[in-house]
């Protein structure tokens, strides 16, 4: 069954108001919207930070709130993502040890900035190499 279009406009806007730095919608309270949109953001840079431990390092305890800056109008896209946008979008900035996680990341992966990344065919090149 196919929810009423006003419920599926009122979930939408509910979900990027959570994840994607969405204007609370009527109806909703603003501050538990609110306590909820930080308590994903501080599991979102969690997830990314087990994925990019480096990275996540290499900003010690400003990590969370660094990261949940970053993320506060961007909808999540899967942490091995998130974490190489966020790096990217650090440019110059990156300390030295998430410059080496994001340099070893760009040799397994390969990422456009647009679709998920893909993992290399290392196996494969190197096979038709040493023919």
């Amino acid at each position: 069954m196919t929810p009423p279009p006003d419920l599926a406009a009122r979930q939408r806007a509910l979900v990027a108001a959570l994840v994607a730095g969405g204007e609370v919608p009527a109806g909703f309270d603003a501050a538990a919207v609110r306590a909820t949109t930080a308590a994903l953001r501080r599991k979102r840079a969690g997830e990314v930070a087990a994925r990019w431990p480096f990275l996540a390092a290499s900003y010690g305890d400003a990590w969370v709130p660094t990261f949940a800056a970053w993320a506060a109008s961007r909808p999540p896209n899967g942490s091995l993502r998130d974490g190489w946008d966020f790096a990217l979008a650090a440019g110059d900035t990156l300390p030295g040890l998430a410059r080496e996680e994001l340099a070893a990341r760009e040799a397994e992966y390969a990422y456009d900035g647009e679709s998920a990344p893909v993992p290399r065919r290392r196996g494969l090149l190197s096979r038709l190499r040493r023919r």
